[in-house]
């Protein structure tokens, strides 16, 4: 199977590699088109700063790409936040995958902007949460969150209820880290594998 990992200058790709090892599978990192199109599987994984990654992707043609991709994508943290229609960070226009909005927590509210650890996903719905009988807690860094939408796959509360999970056709998204989330992230990855 040829699982590629899309490259645009966001970090914690490492990572991703490091979990996909332990689970038994090999990535490539690229931002060829080719390689991209052309793989079984596609991870756009990411933490970062949403304007300066949609210009990568944009100076290379990687946005229209994204959008075309008939096999299974999976975003991860920015990767997520950038499937969607908008964000708040920079007032940037994104892929718009999803039909939601990106907005940041309210650090007004008294919440420790970001959101650092672990916590409880809510409401989750197959395929990336097949066989997880309980409510994982899963591992969260981020100060933007996707609205709740028709396409919400999860939920997680964090002073308010967000998506911590999207999915629509081909293309899922996961607001935390499934690599940094121990056996429940190792489960979503495999499934997501599997898919």
């Amino acid at each position: 199977m040829k699982l590629v990992i899309i490259k645009y200058n966001a970090g914690n790709i490492q990572s991703v590699l490091f979990a996909l090892e332990r689970i038994g599978m090999e990535g490539m990192v690229t931002d060829d088109p080719f390689l991209i199109q052309s793989a079984d599987k596609v991870i756009f994984p990411g933490v970062g700063e949403a304007s300066s990654a949609m210009n990568y992707l944009r100076d290379r043609k990687l946005d229209q790409l994204i959008r075309e991709l008939k096999q299974p994508v999976l975003g991860i943290c920015l990767g997520l936040q950038l499937m969607c229609k908008y964000s708040e960070e920079n007032k940037t226009e994104c892929l718009g995958i999803f039909d939601t909005e990106v907005k940041k927590f309210n650090v007004k509210s008294g919440l420790k902007v970001p959101q650092i650890g672990w916590n409880k996903v809510e409401d989750t719905s197959e395929p990336l949460f097949k066989g997880i009988f309980e409510e994982p807690y899963c591992y969260f860094v981020h100060s933007y969150y996707a609205e709740l939408c028709a396409e919400t796959a999860a939920v997680t509360e964090y002073g308010v209820r967000f998506s911590s999970a999207l999915g629509k056709n081909n293309f899922y998204g996961v607001q935390f880290h499934p690599e940094k989330s121990a056996a429940a992230g190792e489960h979503i990855l495999k499934n997501f594998i599997q898919l």
